[in-house]
């Protein structure tokens, strides 16, 4: 009789690197939805020669993917096959060189605008009113009140599936409406943005009232995943197609439309993940049935539904 195969953990099979590697983690607490299944392996690389080299000697077939600080991102209830990346301390770092910055993938875009104003530089206040990092920006092409990443960035580095570096131009990027034209497994490491001499007090005002009108607007305080649709070609505003179709305050399960601002969805305590993807999909239905429009989400979504997992990983409950 046949000995049955063995298969050995995914954890168990990845190359001998600095940085730290966990099994089982519990994406929901790394997002700003607080839902979500696990992932079988998140790894936070040590530096950018240590990704590199985990990402060249990785196992043939297992799908990496990077997450940021998971605010514009929707982990379904299954959770997450194969290598998360999580970029840390090493690559959160930013400084400035003349009138431009040098950001690392991980930095927060909150800190990066604030350092451009305690310098003099402007340009770059709109990153105050973006809640994620350089590295989600770039791979959205993030923007807010008036600017974004295809404006100001100069050059950015990103590694390859292969653990290879590239130094990309923005016409390597292809920036186009919440989105570069990259392979969806490269990893953003650092860019270079371009700002200009600015009067610190105009600069401050001018971050003085994006914070004022994030306040006064959207749900900052909830539990949500920002701007959950990107804004259609044409004279209406994503939140105004949402409104018109009566779906302010509309819910499912746990997940309800703000009142505030009804391109946001929000976990009001007991949401799962299927509940505001499929509040998702009843908002693009109703969309769709007034106007004819289609709603693309802009929020990301990853991972399997409830029950198809990565092995061995304890599902949502």
């Amino acid at each position: 009789m046949m000995a049955s195969r063995i298969e050995v953990p995914l954890i168990d099979r990845l190359p001998l690197v600095r940085g730290r590697a966990r099994t089982c983690v519990k994406l929901s607490e790394l997002t700003w939805f607080r839902v979500g299944g696990p992932a079988e392996v998140v790894f936070r690389p040590e530096d950018t020669d240590d990704l590199c080299e985990f990402l060249k000697r990785r196992p043939a077939g297992v799908p990496c993917l990077a997450v940021g600080v998971g605010s514009n991102l929707l982990v379904r209830d299954g959770g997450v096959a194969g290598i998360v990346v999580r970029l840390g301390r090493a690559f959160a770092e930013a400084k400035v060189d003349g009138t431009r910055i040098v950001a690392g993938g991980g930095a927060l875009d909150g800190n990066v605008a604030l350092l451009a104003a305690q310098s003099g530089i402007g340009g770059l206040e709109f990153l105050s009113g973006i809640p994620g990092t350089i590295g989600g920006g770039l791979r959205m092409n993030a923007g807010a009140y008036g600017s974004d990443m295809a404006k100001v960035v100069v050059s950015a580095e990103a590694v390859d599936g292969k653990g290879e570096v590239h130094h990309l131009t923005p016409a390597d990027l292809g920036f186009t409406y919440r989105h570069a034209s990259v392979p969806a497994d490269w990893i953003f490491t650092g860019a270079v943005l371009q700002g200009e001499p600015a009067d610190a007090g105009v600069i401050a005002e001018r971050m003085r009232t994006i914070r004022e009108s994030r306040e006064g607007t959207q749900p900052v305080r909830s539990r949500t995943g920002g701007s959950t649709f990107k804004n259609p070609p044409g004279a209406l505003k994503a939140w105004q197609l949402i409104d018109q179709a009566g779906c302010r305050g509309l819910a499912r399960g746990g997940a309800r439309v703000s009142a505030l601002h009804c391109n946001f969805l929000i976990n009001e305590g007991g949401a799962t993940a299927a509940d505001i993807e499929g509040l998702g999909e009843d908002v693009r239905a109703r969309v769709r049935a007034l106007s004819g429009i289609e709603l693309d989400w802009e929020i990301e979504r990853i991972g399997a539904p409830a029950g198809q997992g990565p092995a061995g990983c304890v599902p949502v409950s």
